[in-house]
């Protein structure tokens, strides 16, 4: 096992702003980094303070470009991309904003791609089975019941149209 070097306050502070320099982070990331580094408590409180105060960490910012990227390139849904922002301890009312600023046509539209990909993908035909399947994928990206009661209805109505 390496030992860590200490390193000084300034460094440290270096280092984090560097970190935080080549993507947005949020408060917990920058913590964590900093504890794995050796710093201080109280050190890893004043180098957070100074790169909030400096704008190197904005957890808005941040939750904002989370939801946005894992909206758009994960397609996650709400529930899981407010239980993520969660785990990295962003306050419920950036969440909330962050969540609020998806856009819902788009976000419908996410659902039903993803939705009729995988219906292409299962092999089962029975629909209560099949309509369990999709609804557990889609509940697995987190998106809302309701919304993905609607979508699976119409993807299955659609189907039972095709075969007639």
């Amino acid at each position: 096992m390496r030992l860590k070097p200490n390193l000084s306050e300034q460094e440290l502070l270096h280092k984090a702003a560097a970190y935080c320099s080549t993507a947005e982070h949020c408060l917990s990331e920058v913590h964590e980094k900093l504890t794995a580094w050796g710093a201080a408590p109280d050190v890893i409180k004043r180098i957070l303070k100074r790169l909030t105060d400096e704008r190197f960490v904005d957890e808005e910012r941040y939750a904002k470009a989370f939801a946005k990227d894992k909206f758009k390139f994960s397609k996650w849904g709400k529930v899981k991309i407010r239980f993520a922002l969660q785990k990295k301890k962003i306050n419920q009312l950036l969440i909330d904003d962050a969540l609020e600023n998806l856009e819902m046509e788009n976000y419908q539209v996410n659902l039903l791609e993803i939705l009729i990909k995988k219906r292409k993908s299962i092999k089962d035909t029975d629909y209560q089975t099949l309509k369990g399947k999709l609804f557990r994928f889609a509940a697995s990206r987190g998106y809302e019941t309701n919304l993905i009661l609607q979508t699976i209805s119409k993807i299955l109505s659609h189907d039972s149209d095709d075969m007639e």
